[in-house]
């Protein structure tokens, strides 16, 4: 690190800033909201000695011959000084600062590009909502009386994950203080013995920048995440260091988590007083399996939060180009999969009803699927499949139901990969923009 980062205490600290203009303004207008004793020194007032006493300076004035000066005078008494808009004659950098009391948030880039530091803090400033500031008073408290208490660490720090993890920010939000501090009493009580919450979580398509906000939220504070098998690297990445990864993944053909043990597992660490999340590919309730394991949650009275993703039917065709409904073309769409009850018939009778049919995880029967589709609707209707959809390594064929599976084998399309059939296949430029879409969204 070019800069060690630090916050000063200067109440009541004498702080000096040369200058005139607006610069030299704001930065005394914000060491003054600091507490320091702010001494405002015009360039015309400035001479060697003029900086003595000060535990801090600004020169905020612009004029070469007296940033010479300042800097040589700073520098001889061992004061901190920061030269404006010049690196080279800065003993210290006024970071970015997003501010939620007492919350503060620093950001620097080395002085290499305050536009970034600026832009990085808006972003920060538009996730961390003004509730942060309460809440991080509010979690002050609770460590007071617990430390009080002498609650051992381990328990105190289960308490502020829990703290972290439950409704009280939310509240705290929707201006329900009350109900906050009355939910945060509780689980203080509780010294970490409080029972914990599953969030049924859908992880979109595959490329993280996909994921719901509140997705992301809940991975990264979570104390466990019991994921589906195809949920892309990059979005386990996104995951706290501290939070433990369980693979229970269903893959056809393969050894694969029960539906039953991974149910009793979700509720034996809720019990346990953990954050679990249980991190599935698409939305959860879309051929997830999300609705057996709600069911089952609440039967066993554990607390349950449902977070919704894009699903795979309708995020596969949009990055291949094509919409799966369009005026003129296509006013209704059916979403099945090509496993499960109804067998091959009731993809027929579906692919009759609707103008468009997206087939999951289509692949492996792809040959059989699209003769009984062909068999249907004839076999010059237009057919797409799609795999890996929204990752990097996204392909996608295109052609006639009674050629499709040749095609898709003859380009090594690989699992997963969904199918759609209908005319809005052969409306879109598909190929030119499947090509393109996956370098320009991760370059």
């Amino acid at each position: 690190m070019k800069y060690y980062p630090v916050f000063l205490d200067l109440a009541g600290q004498l702080c000096i800033v040369l200058g005139d203009g607006k610069f030299a303004v704001e930065k005394a207008a914000a060491l003054r909201e600091a507490g320091a004793n702010v001494r405002a020194v015009s360039n015309r007032d400035y001479k060697p000695g003029a900086l003595a006493g000060a535990r801090l300076v600004v020169d905020a004035s612009e004029d070469v011959e007296i940033n010479r000066q300042s800097w040589q005078e700073a520098e001889a008494a061992g004061i901190l000084i920061n030269v404006v808009d010049r690196p080279e004659q800065c003993r210290f950098i006024a970071p970015a600062i997003v501010r939620r009391d007492p919350l503060l948030i620093a950001i620097s880039t080395e002085g290499e590009s305050p536009f970034l530091a600026s832009a990085l803090r808006a972003r920060l400033e538009r996730w961390l909502g003004t509730e942060w500031g309460p809440f991080v008073s509010l979690v002050g408290g609770v460590r007071r009386r617990l430390r009080e208490a002498r609650v051992p660490l381990s328990k105190q720090t289960r308490v502020y994950r829990q703290l972290l993890n439950s409704d009280v920010r939310p509240l705290l939000a929707r201006g329900r203080a009350s109900e906050a501090n009355r939910l945060a009493e509780a689980i203080a009580a509780a010294r970490g013995n409080r029972e914990g919450r599953v969030a049924l979580v859908g992880a979109g398509p595959g490329d993280p920048e996909l994921m719901t906000f509140k997705a992301r939220e809940l991975i990264s504070g979570a104390d466990y995440v019991l994921h589906d098998a195809l949920i892309a690297p990059a979005t386990l990445a996104l995951c706290g260091p501290d939070t433990r990864l369980e693979d229970v993944g269903k893959r056809g053909g393969r050894e694969s988590a029960r539906q039953a043990n991974i149910t009793a597992r979700l509720i034996e660490l809720a019990r346990a007083g953990n954050s679990v999340v249980r991190l599935k590919g698409g939305d959860p309730f879309v051929f997830g399996r999300g609705g057996e394991e709600l069911f089952e949650l609440q039967q066993a009275g554990i607390d349950v939060l449902i977070v919704q993703g894009i699903t795979a039917a309708l995020a596969a065709p949009a990055a291949a180009g094509i919409s799966v409904t369009k005026r003129g073309v296509a006013a209704s769409v059916a979403i099945t999969t090509a496993r499960g009850s109804g067998g091959l018939d009731r993809l027929a009778d579906l692919a009759r009803a609707s103008d468009t049919l997206v087939v999951l995880m289509a692949r492996a029967d792809l040959a059989e699927v699209a003769e009984v589709l062909a068999g249907a609707v004839g076999g010059s209707r237009p057919a797409a499949i799609i795999s890996k959809a929204t990752l990097p390594d996204q392909r996608s064929v295109t052609g006639p139901l009674d050629r499709i599976a040749r095609l898709a084998d003859e380009a090594a399309i690989e699992p997963p990969a969904t199918l759609v059939v209908g005319d809005v296949v052969a409306a879109e430029s598909v190929l030119a923009f499947a090509i393109r879409r996956p370098a320009a969204s991760h370059a």
